[in-house]
């Protein structure tokens, strides 16, 4: 009789194992998987349960997947973080970037370029975050960060960047604990004049808000010095932006004399002072980026500075622009890493930027194309900056497929199967 029950008892546990066995929502086969934080740089599968990471792992098995994407001879990473974009876009036509048109809805370029977490940086104060948030941040399905302008009123252009006494340290950083988990640091931006205080002011509330800043410098004649800001003004984890600009108002990390990165340069990325690429309208030169890539100086993170005035010129998109660095001298890894991992740690979001098994399923596919895909059968795409210099490179990165969340939320050619899941008949 005990040896029935005991029978009875395993079928049962068995069956109920069973039962409660959920097919994976998404596994994608195949793929050429780069995670750097992980360390995994290989061909390999990778599962999504429930909108979470659930496996990564050679030859899972895929039977009765919801969807199945091929991704043989495409590379599958974290979901792309942009950690400087311009997105408080609105219908006041004399606010420039906060709520006005110089600024961008999300989903329209995020995920046709593998983007799934995007920072904006600046274009919203301690006085129209909250509008911001209800507008952007609640409306987008690109999950939206904000670095918070030290301008009360943000970038509404002329007069109010330049208002030194809307500059709140207090007040900015109350608006940034008040929304922890949205707020991921403070930003100075376009700032005209040769003094410290706006810089000054915005350091002080990341340290009130335990936040890092974005340091814009906008111009000034004299110029301001960068080894007194890198050295003495930030902490490690401050972020440099546009860190490639060569600017008459700007001083550069190059000496273009001697096309030498400036020695401070190195000792403040040794301290942990984050350079970011930014690159924006004219924030980039390849006169800046060129020689310093080739002594070794690589950006901490790349990012688009993306607007109006940029997406349509030398800068287009994200892609594009990891696209030139691999131009330059960067390798596949390392573009990568600049774009996920590195960006999210700069940002202080490690949950971010990887495909660890449980973390949220952010996840990009994209397609390095090469030359034969070339305009004019020339073997080589052209990447050039605002300034009308031309490079050429034999590789090209596309995006073939975007997952937020676990959801397929852009397949540009139809890869998963089936390409829509329908509700499963009661």
């Amino acid at each position: 009789m005990k040896k029935l029950t005991f029978f009875i008892l395993a079928v049962f546990v068995a069956f109920g194992n069973l039962a409660w066995a959920q097919p994976y929502h998404v596994v994608i086969k195949g793929g050429h998987v780069i995670d750097p934080k992980n360390n995994i740089n290989g061909i390999m599968d990778v599962a999504i349960l429930d909108g979470k990471i659930a496996k990564v792992a050679k030859n899972i098995d895929a039977t009765g997947a919801r969807q199945v994407v091929k991704a043989k001879g495409l590379y599958v990473t974290p979901g792309i973080i942009d950690i400087h974009t311009h997105v408080f876009f609105g219908t006041n036509m004399d606010q420039t970037y906060s709520n006005g048109p110089n600024a961008l809805p999300p989903d329209g370029f995020t995920f046709r370029n593998g983007v799934t977490t995007i920072v904006d940086a600046g274009c919203s104060g301690w006085r129209d975050f909250e509008a911001f948030k209800k507008q952007t941040i609640d409306a987008s399905q690109t999950r939206v960060l904000a670095l918070l302008n030290i301008v009360g009123s943000g970038m509404r252009g002329g007069k109010f960047e330049q208002n030194i006494d809307d500059m709140d340290a207090k007040a900015t950083a109350e608006m940034a604990q008040k929304y922890p988990d949205l707020v991921v640091g403070v930003k100075l931006a376009h700032f005209n004049g040769h003094d410290w205080t706006p810089t000054d002011r915005a350091v002080e509330a990341g340290k009130l808000a335990n936040k890092p800043v974005m340091i814009d410098f906008g111009g000034s004649k004299p110029t301001l010095s960068i080894e007194e800001l890198f050295l003495r003004r930030l902490r490690p984890g401050d972020i440099f932006t546009h860190c490639f600009g060569q600017l008459a108002t700007r001083e550069p990390i190059l000496d273009v004399a001697t096309n030498k990165v400036k020695p401070f340069v190195w000792e403040a990325q040794k301290k942990g002072v984050i350079f970011d690429v930014g690159y924006g309208g004219i924030s980039f030169a390849f006169s800046q980026a060129i020689p310093a890539l080739k002594s070794g100086f690589f950006p901490n993170t790349i990012s688009t500075d993306i607007h109006t005035g940029s997406m349509n010129n030398a800068m287009k998109d994200m892609l594009n622009v990891m696209s030139k660095f691999m131009a330059m001298g960067m390798d596949l890894p390392a573009v990568i890493k600049a774009s996920t991992w590195s960006p999210a740690l700069a940002i202080k979001r490690p949950e971010l930027g990887s495909l660890t098994e449980g973390s949220e399923a952010d996840v990009a596919i994209l397609d390095l194309q090469d030359g034969k895909f070339a305009v004019r059968d020339t073997g080589y795409f052209g990447f050039f900056d605002y300034t009308g210099h031309k490079i050429e490179g034999k590789q090209k990165l596309t995006c073939e497929m975007t997952i937020r969340k676990g959801r397929i939320v852009y397949d540009l050619n139809g890869i998963a199967d089936p390409i829509v899941v329908r509700p499963r008949a009661q």
